[in-house]
């Protein structure tokens, strides 16, 4: 399998898009700047045998880390299923910008959210 490699910028990347966890296991390498970087920005390096299997890492549920200027989140608040419609929407098309299909994307995201049970 091939290996993937993070750099300080895909780090970066991720924060913005609201991700706190990373799974590293023996197929994903990091540069020191990125580690440290992860560290400096709050995202959390989880090694692959740390988390069972049966509890998966799941970015998309847990609190953005606040955009500036923004307040910030609610710790114990919960997100709506709207909010997170839109969040997920937002990171897609910041990700993959005109090359989405937003009928499309809609559905997927309604499918991924119901079968997470978010309510």
């Amino acid at each position: 399998m091939a290996k993937t490699f993070y750099t300080e910028r895909d780090i970066e990347d991720l924060a913005r898009q609201g991700v706190t966890s990373l799974v590293v296991d023996e197929n994903v390498v990091l540069t020191d700047l990125a580690r440290e970087k992860a560290e400096r920005l709050g995202v959390q390096l989880v090694r692959e045998h740390d988390t069972p299997p049966s509890a998966p890492v799941r970015p998309y549920i847990s609190p953005p880390s606040p955009a500036a200027g923004s307040p910030p989140a609610s710790p114990g608040k919960p997100h709506s299923k709207a909010e997170l419609r839109q969040r997920v929407r937002e990171a897609v098309i910041a990700r993959l910008g005109g090359e989405v299909d937003p009928a499309l994307l809609e559905t997927i995201i309604h499918r991924v959210l119901d079968s997470v049970g978010v309510k």
